[in-house]
């Protein structure tokens, strides 16, 4: 079968509902993960997987050290 692309846009509306992860002590890595997901799945539409979502809003969910850290 042939490769079909989609193509997907993050809304900017909908990042500023992603939570910030700084990288801080005593910020909990796991929770802000949970949160993404949570957030990453009201973004979603059907022809995409959520992972693909989750990796594309990745970038915009992390702040700070986190965020140098990711470009590193």
């Amino acid at each position: 079968y042939p490769k079909t692309e989609v193509s997907y846009e993050l809304k900017s509306g909908l990042i500023h509902l992603l939570p910030k992860f700084h990288g801080l002590l005593g910020e909990d890595p796991h929770k802000h993960l949970k949160e993404l997901h949570v957030v990453c799945s009201i973004m979603r539409s059907h022809e995409i997987h959520g992972d693909y979502v989750k990796m594309k809003a990745f970038p915009f969910f992390l702040d700070g050290v986190a965020k140098d850290w990711l470009y590193l």
